[in-house]
């Protein structure tokens, strides 16, 4: 982001403020996942992340500003990169997505921005980002053989095998689970 001076023109970021805002929102992130939205306070970021009170004002005068940034960290989440086999670019999909999950336990910030949605109104345009991101690699490779409900049902489903699975079983599904997910989806295509 280039936020633009009293004169008119963008002016680049300095590296310290783009370090200082990474750490937070990571730190935001952390403890969400860790602690709990409620935990997720400028106090208990300044001391987990280092920074004053202060500082953190600055760069996000409410919570919800705050919140709402640390979410769109999920916005970067890592994607298979698609060969143009699509039962292995689908398989590979949902195993980054696991990875994601695994590595950064998003399982819980997921479940914690839907219950935010739910009662934040503002926060319903950063879910729907995230998911539409979250998404858009698995809709791009079914596109070809499904269009309208049927690519909305294939969509949840293979992205529901994996966010059920950690969310209700506790861990994420194994290869030959995700396998036979993309297996039973793409035999339905036909």
């Amino acid at each position: 982001m280039r936020p633009t001076g009293d004169d008119g023109v963008q002016h680049p970021v300095d590296a310290r403020v783009r370090r200082t805002r990474k750490d937070v929102l990571r730190a935001a992130l952390d403890v969400l996942i860790d602690e709990g939205r409620d935990a997720v306070t400028h106090q208990r970021l300044a001391q987990v992340a280092g920074y004053s009170r202060a500082t953190l004002y600055k760069h996000w005068p409410t919570r919800g500003d705050l919140l709402r940034d640390a979410f769109g960290g999920l916005r970067d989440a890592h994607h298979h990169s698609p060969t143009g086999d699509a039962r292995a670019d689908l398989i590979g999909e949902l195993t980054a997505f696991r990875s994601v999950i695994e590595e950064r336990r998003i399982d819980r910030a997921l479940a914690a921005l839907a219950e935010l949605a739910a009662s934040h109104p503002e926060m319903v345009d950063v879910r729907d980002e995230v998911v539409s991101n979250g998404e858009r690699v698995l809709r791009g490779l079914l596109s070809p053989a499904l269009q309208g409900p049927k690519l909305e049902a294939a969509t949840l489903m293979l992205s529901g095998a994996v966010l059920n699975a950690a969310m209700m079983h506790g861990r994420p599904p194994a290869d030959d689970v995700l396998a036979a997910a993309v297996d039973i989806v793409l035999d339905a295509a036909g």
